[in-house]
């Protein structure tokens, strides 16, 4: 679409990050952003704006030098819970393995009592907070998965709470299924026979109710193989279901690999992935989590470089949850990439931005300051777009635009 008629607003006296460049920030300074029914409909420098433009815009909001970004998109959480695990975090700091708490009958199963024990308004109470921290912190889109209920109905209940919290908030919210999340107590010695319950009732039953997007697994040592995961996939697969993995975090169980062979939108955490691997992945995005990392005080770090020198998209995320990562701030994960995984500022946006976007197969609506996009913006009142990773326990933004609109934070 051109300038040349009637259009709902154009953003002035701006800088713009536009991550539409290969690497860097795709920085426009002094630019101008036009939008129109929700969508992005011309970006560059404002003096190349035509000279229509100002007559034909029905609102015109001048920025005095804020920079605007794509709007953040939050690709891995496990934002809906009930209850809290604070006691476990004493425990680690005592001594205590992530191993040694989940074999002691805490780690996700003690959430999993929690969930059961909820009904879905205590739920969503609970959860609706959370996601308004993350928009109150540029997050635009963001993925929940299930993963705390590990029975039909308690699965099914969390999903209903997930899409209800997407109605709730000016955020888009993708909802992914992660019934293959940990062992329930009432399957114990009894994987495989979990695993069918996951493959023959509940994948079937949320992909009738259309609640999910998507279908995860825990591929390691203290949750589901390679060969369980692989039986999930194919459930997923036959009911028109994306694919995601958490691989790699305690061990290299070649969960990544599979992954990659059955043409998953992403591998996530990636700690214990081998560098000779890294090449099988060039179809997925890879999801770094240096919140759980951090929080679990892990020493093995991704291969950062061999994913970079191979071309692998590289995402970052908050990873929400009670027990590993409870963090709530998309840009101080920003920062722990930098700092922990050896990320640039850039590398560090692109990955909250566009490949968090690729990590949902949302790439082509959002991600990037580009015509025909969603107009989902975060506006920022900082001097360029590095501060964003390298500032922390702040919070720089100064508004978010929903599909054009501004949201009230």
């Amino acid at each position: 679409m051109t300038l040349s008629k009637p259009f709902d607003s154009l953003w002035l006296d701006t800088n713009l990050a536009t991550l539409t460049e290969e690497r860097g920030y795709g920085a426009i300074e002094d630019g101008a952003l036009a939008v129109d029914k929700g969508r992005i409909i011309w970006v560059g420098a404002a003096g190349a704006l035509p000279p229509e433009a100002m007559a034909n815009a029905k609102t015109i909001h001048r920025l005095g030098g804020a920079w605007i970004t794509p709007g953040l998109v939050d690709c891995h959480t496990h934002l809906v819970y009930a209850g809290n695990r604070a006691r476990e975090f004493e425990m680690r700091l005592g001594g205590a393995s992530y191993e040694e708490i989940a074999r002691a009958g805490g780690g996700i199963v003690s959430t999993v009592r929690a969930v059961r024990e909820a009904d879905e308004d205590t739920l969503f109470q609970q959860s609706l907070p959370r996601l308004a921290a993350l928009l109150a912190c540029g997050v635009t889109t963001v993925e929940i998965k299930s993963g705390y209920g590990l029975d039909v109905e308690n699965e099914i209940k969390m999903l209903k709470v997930i899409r209800r919290l997407g109605q709730a908030l000016p955020v888009d919210v993708r909802a992914t299924f992660l019934g293959a999340h940990a062992l329930p107590p009432e399957f114990k010695n009894r994987p495989d026979d979990y695993i069918a319950l996951v493959v023959e009732k509940m994948v079937p039953a949320i992909a009738a109710r259309k609640l999910a997007s998507a279908v995860d697994v825990f591929c390691e040592t203290i949750a589901f193989s390679p060969e369980q995961t692989e039986r999930v996939f194919r459930a997923a697969a036959a009911h028109g279901l994306a694919v995601k993995l958490h691989a790699e975090q305690l061990s290299d169980s070649k969960g990544a690999v599979l992954a990659a062979r059955c043409n998953a939108l992403s591998v996530d955490h990636l700690e214990c992935l081998d560098p000779a691997d890294v090449p099988l992945l060039k179809g997925c995005t890879a999801v770094l989590l240096p919140g759980a990392f951090y929080f679990l005080h892990e020493t093995r770090k991704p291969p950062v470089r061999a994913l970079r020198d191979a071309g692998v998209p590289i995402a970052v995320s908050t990873d929400h949850n009670p027990g590993t990562s409870p963090c709530l701030s998309l840009p101080t994960i920003m920062n722990m990439s930098c700092v922990l995984f050896e990320l640039t500022p850039a590398e560090a946006l692109a990955g909250a931005t566009k490949h968090a976007a690729r990590a949902l197969g949302l790439e082509s609506e959002i991600g990037t300051l580009s015509p025909g996009k969603a107009a989902d913006l975060a506006i920022w009142n900082i001097a360029s777009p590095a501060e964003l990773a390298c500032q922390f326990g702040g919070n720089p933004l100064r508004t978010v635009v929903k599909e054009g609109c501004i949201c009230n934070l």
